[in-house]
C-alpha cells in the first residue's frame, strides 16, 4: 500500500478546514459564544451569492438608504447551543418613518424551503414600504440555504443532467432510471454536507429566528411568513407562543398534511390553476392563440407534453426542452397570474418546436442563473423537506397512488407523485409526519388564504387557523389567483394585513377580499 503523498497531519488539517469552512462555523468550536448579546455589524451589502441566485447588488432604497447585511451566529445544533456555530445571514432595510414610532424589526420568510430571504426581500421590497415606516424589514437565509451554510449536492453540470432527466417514468426501467437519479443526488447531499444534513429541521429555523429577536433588540416577534414561511411561522408560534408578537401568514400551507397529502393536495391546485388560465384564456375578447375553449387548451398541453416524452423540442442551447422540463415550466408559470401571458408565449412557441420561454421558466423554478451556475434552492429543498418529514416512499408506494394523483390532475398527477421519491434513502430520518403549530396563548395571527393558490391550496388557511388554537389563528380570504395574496396588490388584503401590523387591529374572522 503505498503512503499518502502528503504528511497525515497536512491532511488533516485540510480536511478540518473543508469541513469548518462548509459549515461556516470556523474558530467557533473552542469557545463559548454568549449568542444572545452577540452584536452585528452591518454593512452595506454585496451582491448575492450564486448559492442564492447571483446577480447584482440590491438597488438603493426610496430616498438613497442602501440595504444592509450581516451575519448572526447561531448554534450547528440546538441541542448542544454552547457548541460549534454557524453563520445565519441577514439582510435589513431601516425603518423610513418617525423613530418614536417604530414597533421593531418584522421579520419575513418567503418560503421554499429553500428560499433565500437576502435575494427576496430587496425584490420585493417596494411591495413593503407602508410597512416600513414602522419597521426595519428584515429577511435571512434559513440554515442550509445561501450562505446560510448551505447544503451543497451537485455541482452546474450534474444539475443540468439530473433535471433533464424523465421524472414521470411510463416502465419499469424508467422507474429504476429515476430511482437512481434520486439516489445520486441524495448520495451526493450526504457527502458534500452531511454534518449539516441533520441541523436543517423547521425547528431548528424557529430557534433561530427566536434567537434573531433577541438580537435584534425586540421582546416579541413580529413576523410576515409566505408559503413555506407559514409553517415556519407556525412551528415558532407552538414553541414560544408568549413571544409572538403581531404575526401574518400568507399562502399558507396545510400543516395537518404529510407529504403525500400535501402532493396530492398540489396536484388539485395546480389542475385548479390551469384551470383558471385556461378559462381566462378563452374568454378574453381576442383570441387565445392556445385553444378556442378551455378544454382545447388542456387537451393541447397534455398532447404537447406526452410528445415531449419522445422527441423533446430545442430548449436554451446545448439542453433541450424535455416533458420534464415543461411541465416545470407550466407550473412555474401559474404561480402568479401575471405570468400567464408567459405561459402564453412559451406554449406557442413550443408549438412551433421552440422551447426557449418553458425552458426560462423551469431554470427559474429550480435555481439556474443566467451564467449556468445554480442557487442552492433544490438542495436546500430537500434536506429541509427530508429533515422534516417522515415520509420515504418506494416505486411502488407511488404506483399504488397514482390513480388517485391523475384523477386529481391529468397533467400534473404523475409529475407529483413520482417527486414523493426525493427523500428515498435519505442520510437522516424525518421529525414527524407533519409539524406541530398549535399555540395556546400566543397573540392573534393573520391566515390569509387564496381561492385559486396553486401551491398551497385555500383549503390549508382553514386548517393552519385551526390548528394554530381557538383566539390564535384568525382567517382572511382572498378570492384570486396565483400563489399568496399580499403581492397580488389588492387594497382590502393591503388593509386587512397593514392596520395589523401597523397598528395592532386584528381582523374581523371571516374576512373576504375580492
Amino acid at each position: 500500500m503505498p503512503l499518502p503523498s502528503r504528511p497525515r497531519a497536512a491532511a488533516l488539517v485540510t480536511t478540518v478546514a473543508l469541513l469548518c469552512a462548509s459549515l461556516g462555523a470556523c474558530g467557533e468550536s473552542e469557545k463559548s459564544v454568549d449568542l444572545p448579546s452577540q452584536t452585528l455589524s452591518w454593512k452595506d451589502c454585496p451582491a448575492p451569492a450564486d448559492s442564492e441566485g447571483g446577480g447584482g447588488s440590491p438597488s438603493p432604497l426610496p430616498g438613497g438608504a442602501t440595504w444592509q447585511c450581516a451575519t448572526m451566529k447561531a448554534p450547528l445544533d440546538w441541542d448542544a447551543p454552547k457548541g460549534r456555530t454557524i453563520d445565519l445571514a441577514l439582510i435589513r432595510a431601516r425603518a423610513s418613518g418617525d423613530k418614536d414610532l417604530r414597533i421593531g424589526s418584522l421579520i419575513f420568510n418567503f418560503g421554499g424551503p429553500g428560499g433565500s430571504g437576502v435575494t427576496s426581500l430587496p425584490a420585493f421590497g417596494s411591495d413593503y414600504a407602508r410597512l416600513r415606516t414602522r419597521y426595519d424589514l428584515v429577511s435571512f437565509d434559513p440554515r442550509g440555504v445561501g450562505r446560510s451554510a448551505g447544503v451543497t449536492c451537485e455541482d452546474a453540470e450534474q444539475l443540468d443532467a439530473y433535471f433533464q432527466e424523465d421524472s414521470t417514468p411510463d416502465d419499469k426501467k424508467e422507474q429504476q432510471k429515476l430511482v437512481d437519479n434520486v439516489t445520486s443526488f441524495n448520495k451526493a447531499c450526504e457527502k458534500n454536507s452531511g454534518a449539516t444534513l441533520p441541523h436543517v429541521r423547521t425547528t431548528d429555523a424557529a430557534r433561530d429566528m427566536d434567537l434573531m429577536r433577541q438580537v435584534l433588540g425586540d421582546d416579541r416577534l413580529h413576523y410576515f411568513g409566505i408559503s413555506y414561511g407559514t409553517e415556519l411561522g407556525g412551528v415558532y408560534a407552538h414553541l414560544f407562543p408568549k413571544k409572538v408578537g403581531r404575526a401574518v401568514f400568507d399562502g399558507v400551507v396545510d400543516p395537518t398534511q404529510g407529504q403525500e397529502q400535501g402532493s396530492l393536495g398540489q396536484a388539485e391546485g395546480f389542475q385548479l390553476a390551469l384551470d383558471n388560465y385556461a378559462k381566462d384564456c378563452t374568454s378574453q375578447a381576442e383570441d387565445c392563440p392556445v385553444g378556442d375553449t378551455p378544454e382545447e387548451v388542456k387537451e393541447k398541453i397534455a398532447k404537447l407534453l406526452d410528445e415531449l416524452d419522445e422527441h423533446p423540442i430545442p430548449g436554451i442551447f446545448p439542453r433541450d426542452l424535455t416533458q420534464t422540463a415543461a411541465t416545470n415550466g407550466i407550473a412555474q408559470s401559474l404561480y402568479s397570474k401575471d405570468f400567464w401571458e408567459y405561459l402564453t408565449q412559451g406554449l406557442q412557441q413550443a408549438y412551433d418546436g421552440d422551447g426557449k420561454i418553458l425552458m426560462m421558466l423551469s431554470d427559474s423554478m429550480n435555481g439556474r442563473n443566467e451564467d449556468g451556475t445554480y442557487s442552492n434552492t433544490q438542495a436546500a429543498n430537500v434536506a429541509i423537506n427530508c429533515a422534516d418529514d417522515t415520509g420515504r416512499f418506494t416505486a411502488k408506494d407511488v404506483e399504488r397512488q397514482l390513480p388517485r394523483f391523475r384523477s386529481a390532475s391529468p397533467l400534473f398527477g404523475d409529475y407529483l407523485a413520482w417527486s414523493m421519491l426525493s427523500c428515498t434513502d435519505w442520510a437522516v430520518a424525518g421529525a414527524a409526519d407533519h409539524p406541530d403549530v398549535s399555540a395556546a396563548g400566543a397573540a392573534p395571527i393573520v391566515v390569509v388564504g387564496n381561492t385559486g393558490d396553486p401551491a398551497t391550496p385555500y383549503e390549508g388557511a382553514r386548517k393552519m387557523a385551526d390548528a394554530l388554537g381557538k383566539g390564535v389563528g384568525v382567517e382572511v380570504t382572498y378570492k384570486g389567483q396565483g400563489h399568496g395574496a399580499y403581492d397580488s396588490g389588492n387594497a382590502c388584503v393591503h388593509r386587512a394585513v397593514d392596520r395589523y401590523l401597523l397598528d395592532g387591529t386584528v381582523p374581523k374572522e371571516g374576512t373576504v377580499c375580492s
